[in-house]
C-alpha cells in the first residue's frame, strides 16, 4: 500500500542540483542526497520506489539507507542515532535503474508511525550521466546534498540545502486489507504553492490530519499526485493528467478514491478568446469524463473538485472575463453533470462572497491564484469525511 507519493517529472534546468553537483552532463557524482518525506498511514514494514521515469540514462545508485529524522522533523539533515537501516534491491545494496523505469526495494523492517517523517539517503558514486533526471521540484521540503559517501552518517554538516525531491517516487507500507488510499490529481494548488516549507500544510496534508485526528479514519492513506504547472489536456510541467493517470493513480495499489482538482492551468494558458475558451471548457468536460470512465473500470470512485477563483491574477485574469466564464461553465458541469461520484466545492470554500470571481483575501497568498496555509486548511475542512468510508461499488459500476 503506498503511504507517500510524489508525481515524478522531468527536472527543469532551474531545479537541477546546484554546482558542483551538476556538471558536464553528469549529476550527483560522488554525492550524498538526504531527503525527508511524510508518510500518511504507518506500519512496521516499508519499501521504497525509486524512479528514473524521465532520466536520460541509467540511474546507478550505490547505496540507499532509511532512518528516522532528528526530532521527527521534516527537512532536517540529521537522523536519530541508531535508526539508520540499509536498503537493498533483491538482496543487493547497489542497483542500476534503466532509463524510463523504476525500482522497488526489498521490504525493510522499520516502524513508522502515521503522519511521521522518514529520512531517505542515497549515495551515487558515479552519478547519473545525463542532463535529464527525475524529480519532484515542488517538494516544499528541504533536501541536503554533500560530496562523498555519507549514507550512514548521523548528520551532514556543511551540506547544501535544496527545496526539491530527486528520484524518490513513493514509500509503501505493509497494511491491513481494510486500509485504502485516496489519490489527489492536481496542480500547484494541491502541490502546495503558498504553503510552509517543511510545514506539511498543503491541503492534502491537512485533510490527512483531519481524517486521523477528528474522525479516527486511520485506515486512509492520502497520496498527493499533484505538480505545479500541471494541466489536464496538454503537457506543461510534467505530463498532462490524461497521460499520467495510469502511472500516478491506476497503477498504485489500494487506491479506492480519486480527487480530481485540476483545470485552472488549462483555462489560464488558453487564449482569452470566446472560441478558445469554449474549446478548453468543452475539452475539460471530455477529459473529466474520460478520467471517470478509466477510474471506474478499476473500481475507483472519483470526486470532482470545483476550480477555485483567479480574479486579479496577472497571467490568467483577462479584462473581458472570458476565462472566468469558462471556469464557471466547467464548475457548473462538475456540480450538476452527474458524472462524478461526489462533488467537493472548493470554489465555494475559498471564494470571496462579495466578489465570487476572487479568492477571499484572508486565504490569498498574494497572487490571487494560490492559497496560504489558512486557505489550504479551508479546502481540507470543506471535504466531507464520509466520502472515505469504504463500501463495495454497486453492480455495473465499472461499465457505467
Amino acid at each position: 500500500m503506498p503511504t507517500w507519493t510524489a508525481m515524478p517529472q522531468l527536472t527543469e534546468p532551474d531545479n537541477m542540483p546546484p554546482p558542483p553537483f551538476t556538471r558536464n552532463d553528469c549529476v550527483l557524482a560522488d554525492a550524498t542526497l538526504r531527503q525527508t518525506v511524510r508518510v500518511s498511514v504507518g506500519g512496521r514494514r516499508i519499501r521504497l520506489r525509486v524512479s528514473n521515469a524521465f532520466g536520460g540514462s541509467a540511474l546507478p545508485l550505490t547505496k540507499v539507507t532509511v532512518a528516522l529524522p532528528a526530532g521527527g522533523r521534516a527537512g532536517v539533515s540529521a537522523v536519530e542515532p541508531g535508526t539508520v537501516r540499509p536498503v537493498t534491491f533483491r538482496g543487493r545494496a547497489p542497483v542500476t535503474i534503466p532509463a524510463g523505469a523504476q525500482a522497488v526495494s526489498d521490504p525493510l523492517e522499520i516502524e513508522v508511525a502515521p503522519r511521521s517523517n522518514l529520512a531517505v539517503t542515497v549515495y551515487l558514486a558515479e552519478g547519473q550521466r545525463s542532463a535529464h533526471i527525475t524529480s519532484h521540484p515542488g517538494s516544499r521540503t528541504t533536501s541536503h546534498l554533500l560530496a562523498g559517501d555519507h549514507a550512514d552518517a548521523a548528520d551532514l554538516p556543511g551540506a547544501t540545502p535544496v527545496d526539491h525531491w530527486y528520484f524518490l517516487g513513493g514509500v509503501e507500507v505493509w497494511a491491513e486489507p481494510s486500509v485504502a488510499a485516496v489519490a489527489v490529481v492536481g496542480d500547484s494548488l494541491s502541490d502546495g504553492r503558498g504553503s510552509t516549507t517543511n510545514g506539511n500544510d498543503r491541503w492534502p496534508d491537512r485533510l490527512l490530519d483531519r481524517l486521523l485526528t477528528r474522525h479516527g479514519m486511520d485506515g486512509v492513506a492520502v497520496l498527493n499526485q499533484a505538480a505545479g504547472g500541471n494541466r489536464v489536456l496538454n503537457d506543461g510541467l510534467g505530463p498532462n493528467a490524461l497521460a499520467r493517470l495510469d502511472r500516478d493513480v491506476l497503477a498504485q495499489s489500494g487506491v479506492a478514491w480519486l480527487v480530481l482538482f485540476e483545470g485552472v492551468n488549462d483555462i489560464g494558458t488558453a487564449e482569452a478568446s470566446p472560441a478558445a475558451q469554449k474549446q478548453v471548457a468543452d475539452d475539460l468536460v471530455f477529459a473529466y469524463d474520460q478520467i471517470v470512465t478509466r477510474a471506474h473500470a478499476r473500481g475507483i470512485r472519483v470526486y470532482g473538485a470545483t476550480l477555485t477563483p483567479f480574479g486579479g491574477h496577472d497571467g490568467y485574469d483577462d479584462a473581458q472575463g472570458r476565462r472566468e466564464r469558462a471556469r464557471r461553465v466547467v464548475n457548473e458541469w462538475i456540480r450538476t453533470g452527474g458524472r462524478f461520484d461526489a462533488v467537493i466545492d472548493f470554489d465555494h470554500a475559498v471564494r470571496d462572497p462579495a466578489d465570487p470571481r476572487r479568492l477571499l483575501a484572508a486565504y490569498d497568498v498574494g497572487d490571487h491564484l494560490h492559497l496560504n496555509p489558512a486557505g489550504y486548511q479551508a479546502l481540507a475542512d470543506s471535504v466531507p469525511a464520509g466520502l472515505f468510508r469504504w463500501e463495495p461499488p454497486p453492480p455495473g459500476f465499472g461499465f457505467a
